[in-house]
């Protein structure tokens, strides 16, 4: 089995124009005469590599807590592209690609795009970037995403797809389990065996 690590360190990770830097105070430290090393997070539930609920942009729409974990686990495929993805290449690129889908590259999501995902039954799609639309353009941004998580889907941002090649994938991106909440930071891995992701099973 290979195991890819496709999330970015957290602190270290770019925060979303607008939202909070993540931060960490040390209440307890050994160093200190402490007894164990004791850490306060204060954090934006979209900081570093995270998934957004549904609820994020639709208020009728399930909270972090509520996906299924098989929502956010399985065979997934990464694919390659860089630039805008319009809704003819998205529909050419994804065709057969299953239900999970990463994209690798500096891509952003057009409408249309994200019209051919949530009509393709697409359950989780996942980027690179800090957001799946246009980040020069905040309504563009609210419309992609109101189109995949109104289909319900989960999305994954902030990825690093560095090691991962073109192909298919057992994905674990399992978020935190926060109560209420729009969205949550996860641990976001990839599995191949040597037979491919239908190995894992």
């Amino acid at each position: 089995m290979k195991y890819i690590d496709i999330t970015r360190e957290l602190f270290s990770s770019k925060a979303y124009s607008g939202d909070p830097v993540p931060e960490y105070e040390r209440l307890m430290e050994i160093k200190n005469g402490d007894v164990c090393n004791l850490t306060y997070l204060k954090l934006c539930a979209h900081n570093g590599t995270h998934m957004d609920a549904p609820w994020h942009f639709m208020d009728e729409g399930r909270r972090i807590d509520e996906l299924p974990l098989e929502q956010v686990m399985g065979k997934c495929c990464v694919l390659e592209y860089e630039g805008i993805l319009d809704g003819e290449t998205a529909r050419q690129m994804t065709a057969g690609k299953g239900k999970k889908q990463l994209w690798k590259g500096n891509v952003t999501l057009t409408e249309a795009a994200a019209e051919v995902f949530a009509q393709n039954g697409v359950e989780l799609v996942g980027v690179e970037k800090q957001t799946v639309g246009a980040e020069e353009t905040p309504g563009a941004i609210q419309k992609v995403h109101k189109i995949l998580l109104g289909a319900g889907m989960a999305i994954l941002e902030g990825l690093c797809l560095e090691e991962a090649e073109a192909g298919e994938y057992f994905l674990c991106a399992q978020p935190l389990k926060l109560g209420g909440c729009d969205g949550a930071p996860c641990r976001a891995v990839l599995i191949k065996g040597n037979g491919g992701a239908e190995e894992i099973f």
